[in-house]
């Protein structure tokens, strides 16, 4: 029964959910489920406009994460990380970063330009990457969804509390 899976487009967890806070456990089953799980998580990722997605942003807590930054231009640009970790990082670039779970917010991050991944692919073979850049980006932002940290982490503190409060009173408006 090969390609009976309908693709299923999980709704994003937004900021304020406990999932998003907390680091997720590793993946250790490389099974069928776990590509289903791969290609529901780039439906996902792709109906939301994003290009970067992890598992607890739709509410699983697993290490893993899925990143196309060509956004569908080109399926070789797809990328898988099971229990990803940075071994590597050089450089700084200050961009703007935005966060599907926390939707209508940009800020400006300063994050390293160059950036080393070691992770294991959807069959559970590790291999080591590295990306420069937008990808690069995407690595840091989704390793720290992983580890329990939002983009939010890397602003000051007053930033950060401006954008908490907002948050706050768009949730008492139902808007959130």
């Amino acid at each position: 029964m090969l390609n009976s899976h309908t693709r299923m487009i999980y709704p994003i967890v937004k900021f304020g959910n406990p999932v998003l806070e907390k680091p997720a456990d590793p993946v250790t089953e490389f099974d069928a489920g776990l590509k289903t799980l791969v290609d529901d998580m780039f439906e996902s990722m792709y109906a939301a406009h994003g290009v970067g997605l992890a598992a607890p942003q739709i509410g699983i807590s697993k290490r893993l994460a899925v990143i196309d930054i060509t956004f569908k231009e080109d399926p070789e640009a797809k990328l898988v990380l099971a229990n990803p970790e940075i071994i590597h990082t050089e450089g700084k670039l200050r961009q703007n970063e935005g966060c599907l779970s926390v939707p209508e917010f940009r800020e400006p991050v300063t994050r390293p330009s160059k950036v080393t991944v070691r992770a294991q692919d959807v069959d559970g073979k590790w291999f080591e990457m590295t990306g420069e850049d937008l990808l690069a980006r995407a690595f840091l932002h989704e390793t720290d969804h992983l580890n329990g940290k939002l983009y939010l982490s890397h602003l000051s503190a007053l930033k950060r509390d401006l954008m908490k409060r907002k948050i706050r009173k768009m949730m008492k408006a139902g808007e959130w």
